[in-house]
């Protein structure tokens, strides 16, 4: 599953992170890295974009992001 599947206040474990290029190495810096717990804080009004909590901070990142990013439900 991807991070968009989550629920709100669902926890996961990040598996992979696929994209190309300057993408993935964006979110490989934001500290989206395998094995690393994420939790899906909040939604927008319109689904679009997304907050996750990781690593003690709060990332938004928008839905076409977050399907590139694979999750592991906890």
């Amino acid at each position: 599953m991807t991070l968009d599947e989550l629920e709100v206040g669902e926890k996961a474990f990040i598996t992979a992170v696929n994209g190309e290029g300057a993408l993935r190495r964006h979110l490989l810096g934001m500290g989206c890295i395998p094995k690393t717990q994420v939790e899906l804080h909040k939604v927008a009004p319109m689904k679009d974009p997304i907050e996750i909590r990781l690593r003690g901070y709060l990332l938004t990142l928008r839905v076409e992001d977050a399907k590139k990013i694979e999750v592991e439900r906890i």
